[in-house]
């Protein structure tokens, strides 16, 4: 199958091109620069120059191809306009893609995000709809529920689409910038690792090797129309991660009280996610497209210790 990538050299992306070339699949990469191009060219893919914002040149790539994975994001938009900006911005690039493969039966595989906080009394299921857009959760969460419907929707007008909800820690030998890397970055410059409260709290992640597979799964085989989880990890509790952290650094782990939260102080800017509970299964997925996880755990990763190289 020829496969056209975007986000080919992001976290997702790097393992994403060699997991398809293993499978025998011809893959493309988008590239915006000439570093950009050698990243893809080293993956052993081919080149197509481009950006997310010429979007006559993703119509006729996807075109042009047999399928289409999509990790890309328009980050040039964080200074300006936030997260927000971000993820608005993949609307009109995913509805490109669709009047580019409509009628084709062609797959559309796009990333998303389990990210709904676990208010429901059980762990996300892939059945669930899209991130909640309800007045208690608003910006992002309501803008991203607009972008993956509209993906899964695409199906309607024969697009073998589906949305990969990657787990909200997606770890990795090669991750430099995840939420394990900040929490580390907060235990080194604090002295102590810090968790809210009991630090109960759930959090799914998966290895972003895992992932990877699970992305040519859904290109090769998934049915239209469909949510999958990149989740290995259910849900791991904060202070097991803290815990694990401090082991590793020789810090203690210490409980950061509610009150004291959002002051300024040990979690920063992270303070208005770190409380948040995120319960996820991958049942369905792993029935339906037969995917496995085989890496390290979330806590495993943390062990083998690359995490905590010196810097």
């Amino acid at each position: 199958m020829r496969v056209f990538v975007t986000g080919g050299t992001g976290h997702s992306g790097s393992y994403i091109i060699p997991e398809l070339i293993a499978a025998g699949h011809e893959v493309t990469g988008l590239a915006r620069s000439d570093t950009a191009a050698a990243a893809v060219s080293a993956l052993g893919a081919k080149v197509r120059r481009g950006d997310l914002e010429d979007l006559d040149g993703l119509k006729e790539a996807a075109a042009d191809s047999d399928g289409v994975i999509h990790v890309a994001h328009r980050q040039d938009l964080l200074p300006s306009g936030g997260i927000d900006a971000v993820a608005a911005a993949e609307l009109p690039i995913m509805l490109a893609y669709g009047e580019a493969l409509a009628e084709t039966g062609k797959p559309l595989v796009a990333a998303g995000s389990i990210g709904s906080p676990g208010n429901l009394g059980r762990p996300v299921t892939e059945e669930d709809p899209a991130l909640p857009g309800g007045d208690e959760h608003k910006g992002t969460l309501r803008v991203r529920n607009v972008v993956e419907t509209a993906v899964v929707g695409l199906a309607e007008r024969g697009v073998r689409s589906s949305i990969v909800r990657i787990a909200n820690i997606a770890h990795s030998t090669t991750d430099r910038a995840g939420f394990l890397v900040q929490l580390v970055a907060l235990a080194k410059e604090k002295g102590f690792v810090g968790y809210p409260g009991d630090g109960a709290n759930l959090w799914n992640a998966v290895h972003v090797r895992d992932a990877a597979s699970l992305f040519r799964l859904a290109l090769e085989k998934g049915p239209a129309g469909r949510y999958w989880h990149a989740i290995a990890d259910g849900g791991v509790s904060l202070r097991e991660i803290a815990e694990a952290i401090g082991s590793r650094l020789g810090l203690p782990a210490v409980s950061v009280p509610a009150d004291v939260l959002m002051l300024p102080g040990y979690f920063g800017f992270l303070a208005n996610i770190v409380t948040q509970n995120y319960p996820a299964s991958n049942l369905i997925t792993r029935r339906t497209l037969g995917w496995e996880p085989a890496q390290p755990s979330l806590l495993a990763d943390l062990d083998n210790g690359h995490y905590f190289s010196a810097g």
